[in-house]
């Protein structure tokens, strides 16, 4: 590359352009510094400097923003236009490469040096010229004006300058114009242009495929057009109704029949007036159609009686499960309230309770009872509000929510609609389902609930809703506030029993394709099946393993085994495996620092063995078994309350700072948490301090005070029951769960011992050994 000559002259930086050597080029210049450089070009030579911006959008170029190959061209034409801009024509002389630059009082001046084309081959070169020219012409025959560009493509006999018009004609980004006004050896830059003309001929080709397929696509809709107006010109001849005309008349016909409330039916008169003027090939008319087919799919009056006959309704709720008498009678008194006002609005009920004890099911019954339709909708994992309220139509594809869709499904406005698990609803950036629900379950709103969907208001006053849930803390309490609340607590194992007897024995036989005289399931075998293979506060594993020992006998009957499997105790294990969960038992000996506290868990209730031991230390309070902060706090305020009773209690008052004191549960891989073990450490560290033993066959459950007060807890059902049946035969409950008795089994209250106490003093003078 031949570099000399040293040229000072004006430069203007073009934005989007590239000037090329021996080639035409308009720019239109309105910068002041453009517009000075311009002015003193032609008080001159007409000669400047050009070269392109590295991005075309900053609107004041400095030294550092430009390319650094740049174009030496002469001002052939000028044109000024209104509002400041002027038109120029440029005359590429010759590239340059710019070496500095120069701030005038108006303008910036450069000093370069030219750069002149580099060959490596002419043959080469004559060969690549005329590839060029016949893939350009290939390209331009696509364009309009193809026979000019055809012309002047081969009267260019210069393989360099043939190279920079088919750039500057390309459709290509200014980069890569630049890109090839930077490449000096014609050789490399006619290889660059013809593979840019390649990438250019494969664009045009699919151009041409999709304009194609766009054009026959459009011939298709008009051809469809023309067919569809000529056959209602053909039914107009012949006087038929065509099909357009008698859907409308038979969806208006449909509407005055229903008898809608004006405020409905003048919306949807609306919207068949609106698909009446429609052309059929509109993608709106998908739209209104749908919209019409669920407005007139609603039960907007039809309901089903109920059945007011109550020792009916009462029958069939006994008939289908077994206990859950607040459930049943809430339903009977319902109905008798009904019958005597013979207008009541549907009540909202939310029934709590841990897994498999008969929510969702009972819901079912409820329906059957009451001669209902039944709806169950799942809440578990829903986190958007258009789920509740429905799409807007705006939407594509915009459907109505799953409240308007169940009653829909239900085909009346007064059926059983379930809402299973509303403790499992979930909320993020597309809104909060659970406030969209608050307008479903409120009484005094939801006999206009509005679905986006349908835009219109529905009556849901008359459903009966029922929703269910685990943990009634995890519902908002704006939508618990509007539920009566009614609480399932765990089984009982003689409950288990019952309810495997009357209905899931018989259930599982069936299912497994047995006869009952093949599979008899005795109490002593359903009450080793409950203790030793499920530990659950419902029945659903219960049910499960009864179904897989149904499987054993069926697969030893049809295998012809000898002798034949048959239900007994002794056989479970062979069928079930070892037992998997051993039954807890209270310690046969009184100990020291050792003492039988009562838990529930959502499985039912546990005894909890807490252990405490005092050591030579500094008055540090150890807590081990995974316990949660406030079981720690009651731990706390045991060892606080001990602190004021020691003198009492026989112990050195300065324990606090001689004694380490440690705490400890066992099954440390469970958490646990709760103020109910408060009276059990308090005792266990009174003990360890003392040295005086705890009777062995005492169990207790409360909160405790730093004052030594006992304060009731819950639970207390499940907790007496885990006591009894783990053999204690004492037990201390706080005296404001005296209420709570009439929940226990009689059967449980005749083995047991119940001492209802205020305060420390009196669990402690129950629990200690006297010595």
């Amino acid at each position: 590359m031949d570099e000399k000559d040293i040229l000072k002259l004006p430069f203007i930086p073009l934005r989007g352009i590239v000037v090329f050597p021996d080639l035409l080029s308009h720019a239109d210049l309105g910068r002041k510094k453009s517009l000075a450089a311009l002015d003193a070009a032609m008080e001159g030579n007409r000669y400047i400097i050009v070269s392109s911006q590295l991005d075309p959008d900053l609107e004041e170029a400095g030294v550092d923003d430009v390319y650094e190959i740049g174009t030496l061209v002469k001002v052939d034409q000028l044109l000024r236009l209104p509002g400041g801009l002027v038109r120029v024509m440029l005359d590429g002389a010759a590239r340059v490469r710019i070496q500095g630059f120069s701030e005038k009082e108006k303008y910036v001046e450069v000093a370069a040096v030219k750069v002149y084309d580099s060959h490596t081959d002419e043959k080469t070169e004559e060969a690549l010229r005329r590839a060029n020219v016949e893939k350009f012409v290939q390209w331009a025959n696509n364009l309009r004006n193809s026979d000019e560009l055809e012309t002047r493509a081969r009267e260019i006999q210069v393989p360099g300058t043939l190279a920079d018009f088919i750039a500057m004609r390309l459709p290509i980004s200014h980069v890569a114009r630049q890109q090839i006004l930077e490449t000096a050896n014609v050789t490399e830059r006619l290889e660059e242009v013809r593979h840019l003309i390649d990438s250019e001929i494969e664009i045009a080709k699919l151009e041409m495929s999709l304009n194609r397929e766009v054009r026959e696509k459009m011939d298709k809709q008009q051809k469809e057009y023309y067919l569809r107006e000529k056959i209602k010109v053909i039914h107009r001849e012949l006087g038929d109704k065509i099909d357009r005309d008698t859907e409308v008349e038979e969806l208006r016909a449909k509407v005055k029949k229903m008898k809608l409330p004006k405020k409905i039916e003048e919306p949807v008169l609306k919207e068949i007036s609106r698909l009446e003027g429609m052309p059929s090939m509109m993608a709106e008319t998908a739209i209104v159609r749908t919209y019409l087919d669920w407005v007139l799919a609603l039960p907007w009056k039809k309901e089903t009686r109920d059945r007011l006959d109550l020792a009916e309704a009462r029958k069939v709720l006994d008939t289908d499960h077994y206990g859950l008498d607040k459930v049943k009678e809430r339903i009977i008194e319902y109905l008798a309230v009904k019958q005597l006002t013979n207008s009541l609005k549907g009540p909202i009920l939310c029934l709590v309770g841990p897994p498999g004890t008969g929510k969702t099911s009972i819901a079912r019954s409820i329906a059957k009872a009451m001669n209902r339709k039944y709806i169950r909708v799942s809440l578990g994992g829903v986190r958007d509000e258009a789920d509740i309220r429905g799409h807007r139509r705006t939407y594509i594809g915009a459907l109505p929510g799953r409240i308007i869709a169940g009653i829909k499904q239900a085909g009346v406005k007064n059926p059983v609609f379930l809402l299973d698990e509303v403790d499992k609803l979930a909320s993020d950036l597309r809104g909060d389902p659970a406030a969209a629900l608050l307008e479903v379950l409120d009484p005094e709103q939801n006999n206009t609930f509005v679905d986006h969907f349908l835009d219109l208001p529905f009556d849901l006053s008359k459903v009966f809703w029922i929703t269910t849930a685990n943990v009634i803390t995890d519902i908002p309490y704006a939508l618990r506030d509007r539920m009566e609340i009614i609480e399932f607590s765990s089984y009982t194992e003689e409950e288990k029993v019952a309810i495997a007897q009357k209905y899931l024995v018989p259930k599982q036989i069936a299912e497994n394709g047995l006869k009952s005289t093949q599979a008899k399931f005795s109490p002593a075998v359903l009450h080793h099946i409950i203790s030793g293979y499920t530990r659950e506060a419902g029945v659903r594993s219960l049910e499960k393993t009864i179904g897989a020992v149904c499987r054993k006998v069926g697969k030893s009957i049809l295998l012809q085994e000898k002798p034949q499997l048959t239900v007994s105790v002794k056989n479970l294990e062979t069928m079930l495996g070892p037992v998997r969960f051993l039954p807890e038992e209270a310690h046969k000996q009184d100990c020291i620092g050792r003492v039988t506290g009562m838990a529930w868990t959502q499985v039912g209730g546990v005894i909890l063995e807490t252990e405490a031991v005092a050591v030579k230390g500094k008055g540090r309070l150890l807590l081990t078994g995974k316990l949660g902060d406030v079981m720690k706090e009651s731990a706390q305020a045991g060892v606080t309350y001990i602190r004021s009773r020691a003198e009492t209690l026989g112990i050195d008052e300065e324990f606090y700072t001689t004694r380490d004191l440690h705490i400890h549960l066992p099954e440390g891989a469970i958490p646990k948490d709760g103020p109910s073990a408060g009276i059990t450490m308090a005792t266990a560290l009174a003990s360890a301090l003392s040295g005086k033993p705890v009777r062995h066959d005492v169990a207790m459950t409360g909160e405790i005070t730093l004052r030594g007060d006992v304060l009731p807890v819950g639970g207390i059902k499940e907790k007496v029951i885990a006591a009894h049946n783990a053999g204690i035969k004492k037990i201390l409950l706080p005296h404001d769960n005296k209420r709570d008795m009439k929940d226990v089994p009689e059967t449980v209250k005749k083995d047991v011992t119940f001492v209802f106490v205020r305060s420390m003093d009196e669990v402690l003078a129950e629990a200690l050994v006297k010595v």
